[in-house]
C-alpha cells in the first residue's frame, strides 16, 4: 500500500474506511467500489475476500494468486452503471504489476451483478500488456 493510511485502491481515503470495510464484511455500496476492494486484496494477498466476492457460478475451484507478482497501481478507466438501484456494471481498469523486474499492466473490463442484496464480481475481459 502507498502508506498505512491510505488505501491501495488509489482513492485517497484511509484504508480503514475505503477498501479495509469491504474487506471485513461490509456490502460494497457500488461495483466500482467491489472492483476496488478486490484490486486492493490482490495487494495484500487476500483470497478470501477475493473468493467471497466473486459471484459463485463463475468462481474458479483452483483460485490461487502469484506470490512473485508486485500489484504497484490502479487506474479506473471508466465506470458503467454499477449503482445503487441497478442490475449490472462495468468498471474498466488497468492494474499496474511487477515481478523478477518486469513491469506491466493488466487491463480489464470487468463484470458485476447486484444479488442477494449485494454485488458480485463475475468475470472480465482481460488484456495484459508488458510495459
Amino acid at each position: 500500500m502507498k502508506n498505512a493510511e491510505t488505501c491501495a485502491c488509489g482513492s485517497d481515503i484511509a484504508f480503514v474506511e475505503c477498501c479495509g470495510a469491504i474487506i471485513r464484511g461490509i456490502p460494497a455500496p457500488t461495483a466500482e467500489a467491489l472492483m476496488r476492494s478486490r484490486y486492493t486484496a490482490f495487494v495484500l494477498g487476500d483470497l478470501n475476500h477475493l473468493r467471497a466476492s466473486w459471484h459463485p457460478g463463475t468462481c474458479p475451484a483452483d483460485l490461487a494468486l502469484d506470490p512473485d507478482v508486485t500489484w504497484t497501481g490502479l487506474d479506473v478507466v471508466s465506470v458503467e452503471a454499477g449503482k445503487p438501484g441497478d442490475r449490472r456494471g462495468y468498471v474498466a481498469f488497468r492494474a499496474h504489476w511487477r515481478e523478477h523486474g518486469r513491469r506491466g499492466i493488466l487491463t480489464e473490463r470487468s463484470r458485476f451483478v447486484w444479488q442477494s442484496e449485494r454485488w458480485w464480481y463475475l468475470d472480465g475481459e482481460v488484456v495484459e500488456q508488458a510495459e
